[in-house]
């Protein structure tokens, strides 16, 4: 390889570089987002160590390709044929992994939807047990989805506080407000003039999940990007070690 082609793949390994850094700035925001925001379907399953653990790891997987990143810029600019051999290696090492764990999610598809409802379920059990932020997240997607439940009204029937009451008691999350108008108490609660209560139809499930899909399809779009750059990126880099100019130390002075 010419002088000048080893100097375009080097400018073009620190260009994929640079990309590869900031889809990892990306991924480990996304990770921090669904693990800190209050105001999203994602806190209700937070209480669960499997939803916690991807969300670390997400926040690990782009962490490390920004460390990747700024090895393979060094490497690159610097000409270091060691930098660059554990840049490809470390590639070759994540590729491996983002496509094991791409087909342990779609295999386990059903497994993860099967999980998420049966967390919903306790938590409307439970509700209003401690008015935590799992509760006030599930309270914001029901008023928000203009749902009820998680695949209608009928979920709410194994609330203990409303099957124990002499009242009618709803969710208040769930009102219609086109139905009928009533204050939202301090529990959580409000009191139905009828048994049939004035709530929306319609369970969340459906919104919920689409809202999941939408987000999964930012991280699977943001992990295929990273993906490509990462095929590039071993190639550029076994290229460019491949052709830099070794010391010939046959030829150096001895005293």
């Amino acid at each position: 390889m010419g002088k000048g082609c080893v100097t375009a793949t080097k400018y073009f390994l620190f260009l994929f570089n640079l990309i590869l850094f900031l889809l990892g700035v990306l991924i480990t925001g996304f990770g921090l987002w669904l693990l800190l925001d209050n105001q999203s379907f994602i806190v209700v399953l937070n209480n669960n160590l499997s939803v916690k653990v991807a969300c670390y790891i997400l926040i690990g997987v782009g962490a490390f390709s920004m460390l990747m990143g700024f090895i393979g810029c060094v490497g690159a600019i610097y000409e270091i044929r060691c930098l660059l051999g554990l840049f490809f290696t470390c590639l070759l090492l994540m590729l491996v992994a983002q496509i094991t764990a791409g087909a342990l999610i779609y295999f386990q598809k059903s497994l993860v939807n099967e999980e998420m409802s049966k967390i919903v379920s306790q938590v409307l059990e439970d509700y209003p047990g401690n008015s935590s932020t799992t509760e006030q997240a599930w309270d914001f997607i029901q008023r928000n989805m203009e749902c009820c439940g998680w695949n209608g009204r009928q979920d709410w029937s194994g609330n203990m506080i409303i099957v124990n009451s002499s009242q009618l008691l709803f969710p208040c999350s769930c009102q219609n407000a086109s139905l009928s108008a009533a204050n939202v108490s301090d529990s959580g609660f409000c009191e139905a003039q009828t048994p049939d209560w004035p709530v929306y139809d319609v369970g969340c499930a459906t919104s919920v999940e689409s809202w999941l899909l939408t987000n999964i399809g930012i991280v699977l779009g943001i992990c295929l990007g990273v993906a490509l750059v990462e095929v590039l990126g071993m190639i550029l880099s076994i290229c460019l070690c491949k052709n830099i100019q070794r010391e010939d130390y046959t030829k150096v002075p001895k005293y």
